[in-house]
């Protein structure tokens, strides 16, 4: 299977647009060595010429404009989008939907119950779609059976509960509920390799962490470094947990986790504006490459 990064940072990308933390301001004024990144979203193709897109967020246009093998143009208004795979309801992974209305037929959006709830009342997008071409809505289970997807021939999918947290405007929003949030386990039965996919982690359960060893690499939740990490900034006095994310260097972190693990190839992703391991100088940068770990980007690409 083909994977590309479409984008790899956290709500609001880097630089956010209206911060002036250490790593946003250094990275506008040219003083630190980092990398802009756009909202977390992958595509993911079972043969290089039809993508799956996993989830939309609110920086869709310019991503796609970046990846040319999106748009084959073998028709006035074409796509090689040929469906969408949603984890979540949040806004950073949803909002592009709106700029993908224009589609020439009904989307096929595969998610949960729960994640359609959010989409039908708190942030009623498919409604919204139903005075354009519609969605057709494939339901994804959560107690981890495979399903395929038509267009991705040799791809099989199994969506993982993860215990995250549900958005601002989900009735859910601190009691989730299974669907609120999942992880994906993508397993190509022609190499026998598997993806794993879990941008929002807020705790390595048993059976996250099964998914996790067995997969041959892990694209997972790179939010913050430490968990009051956005009160160091002035941001914010929530905690990293209470936001649905854990952190990376303290103990049972994603570092901890990541390091105990043989097999995969290690890689984070949904990095946020706060974090310096954004900054490739930084201490904390290095202590990851030494750790094995690494930083997805936009415009990453690789095989599986």
């Amino acid at each position: 299977m083909y994977i590309h990064v479409l984008g790899s940072g956290a709500g609001g990308g880097f630089p956010q647009w209206n911060c002036n933390c250490v790593n946003c301001k250094g990275v506008r004024e040219g003083t630190i060595k980092a990398t802009r990144r756009t909202q977390s979203s992958i595509a993911i193709s079972a043969n290089g010429t039809d993508w799956i897109l996993f989830n939309a967020s609110p920086d869709i246009k310019k991503q796609l404009d970046d990846f040319s093998a999106i748009q084959p143009a073998r028709q006035v208004r074409d796509t090689a989008i040929t469906a969408i795979v949603i984890t979540d309801a949040q806004i950073d992974h949803v909002t592009g939907l709106l700029t993908l209305r224009e589609h020439n037929k009904p989307w096929d959006v595969y998610c949960t119950d729960a994640v359609k709830g959010d989409l039908t009342t708190g942030f009623p997008i498919f409604n919204i779609y139903d005075h354009f071409r519609g969605i057709n809505h494939h339901k994804v289970a959560t107690d981890e059976s495979i399903f395929t997807i038509p267009t991705a021939e040799g791809l099989e999918f199994t969506a993982v509960p993860l215990k995250s947290e549900a958005p601002p405007y989900s009735p859910h929003r601190g009691n989730t509920v299974p669907g609120d949030n999942i992880g994906m386990n993508i397993k190509d039965t022609r190499s026998g390799k598997s993806l794993f996919y879990a941008p929002g982690l807020g705790e390595a359960e048993p059976h996250v962490l099964e998914y996790m060893r067995n997969a041959d690499c892990v694209l997972v939740d790179g939010t913050v470094w430490t968990d009051d990490e956005m009160s160091h900034e002035g941001i914010s006095d929530k905690r990293a947990q209470e936001m649905g994310h854990l952190d990376q260097s303290s103990e049972g972190g994603i570092m901890d986790i990541l390091t105990s693990m043989d097999k995969p190839r290690k890689l984070l992703i949904h990095i946020n504006n706060t974090n310096p391991i954004l900054n490739e100088d930084s201490p904390q940068r290095k202590t990851l490459e030494v750790a094995g770990i690494e930083l997805s980007y936009d415009g990453m690409e690789f095989e599986l």
